[in-house]
């Protein structure tokens, strides 16, 4: 209850939730339900995260979704990135998302086997900030658990944003069987943030499947030579240091950039290049794990 006054607060009658715990339990162990069903129905999850932003951890995200799903399997994409939600635009989703009969949120179906759920997608305004602290953001996540119809699945691909904050420890305790990959570029700016990321696993028990080493290097589109715009090689030292799976090095591509922006994921394209194969190699590299 919000009051008017310091003297107002002091001779109100208490907290108007008081009573209403059994009410709060009760709403709590449905929710918990709810999760626990959602969960029973999905194969694999994977979360992506990184303890910096701009690494290209959602583009990472994105195009693990897209070559899953283009490889047959039936894939969910997550995006709890609550302030800055990225997945929509990647995905070309502009619509709100419709209720089911059931009062269950339906993804949106982006082809045969891949739909995804984003906040953004929820916002009449897509340039609306979300204004959001802790425990409205952890409600999200778990709504996004227990109120998606997310149905049968192969693989539940998770978004979150950078650091080690409220989203990722949500995410952890939400779905504690979830899989992590670490996304990172070569330079040690990235690499000391990583490496934070790799201590926030190991603090939180959660499975690391290995670190993608994004943005690598790029090819001069004039003389063919390669430019390591970040350094090179950084990721998978961090791997071998901290004894994790290094996944695969993934070089910058301005045709990812422009399919980031258009809403069409590169792995959608049935084009072959450095990156395409580059990544389909990362995405072999996680399911020989599985």
């Amino acid at each position: 209850m919000i009051h008017d006054s310091v003297d107002k607060a002091k001779k109100g009658g208490g907290c108007p939730s008081q009573g209403a715990g059994n009410d709060y339990a009760a709403r709590q162990k449905k929710e918990d339900e709810a999760i626990a069903a959602s969960l029973g129905r999905i194969k694999h999850k994977i979360f992506v995260l990184s303890g910096k932003g701009g690494v290209g951890k959602s583009s990472v995200s994105a195009n693990l979704a897209a070559s899953l799903s283009k490889k047959g399997y039936k894939t969910g994409l997550m995006d709890v990135d609550v302030h800055g939600p990225s997945i929509a635009q990647m995905l070309g989703i502009k619509d709100i998302l419709d209720i089911s009969e059931n009062h269950l949120l339906i993804p949106k179906k982006i082809s045969e086997n891949l739909k995804v759920v984003s906040v953004q997608s929820l916002m009449q305004d897509k340039d609306q900030a979300i204004i959001w602290r802790g425990p409205a953001k952890t409600g999200m996540i778990r709504q996004f658990v227990s109120s998606v119809e997310w149905g049968d699945l192969d693989f539940l691909i998770i978004d979150a944003p950078p650091g080690t904050g409220d989203e990722p420890l949500t995410v952890v305790q939400t779905i504690p069987e979830a899989l992590g990959v670490i996304v990172t570029t070569p330079q040690e700016v990235a690499l000391a943030d990583i490496r934070k990321s790799i201590s926030f696993c190991k603090t939180v028990r959660l499975k690391t499947l290995g670190i993608v080493e994004n943005m690598a290097g790029f090819k001069c589109p004039h003389c063919h030579e390669p430019i390591n715009l970040f350094s090179s090689g950084g990721g998978e030292k961090t791997a071998k240091s901290q004894g994790l799976t290094f996944l695969g090095s993934i070089p910058f591509d301005t045709a990812v950039v422009a399919s980031g922006d258009n809403g069409t994921p590169i792995m959608f394209q049935d084009k072959k290049t450095e990156f395409t194969m580059a990544f389909d190699q990362v995405v072999d590299n996680i399911l020989k794990q599985l």
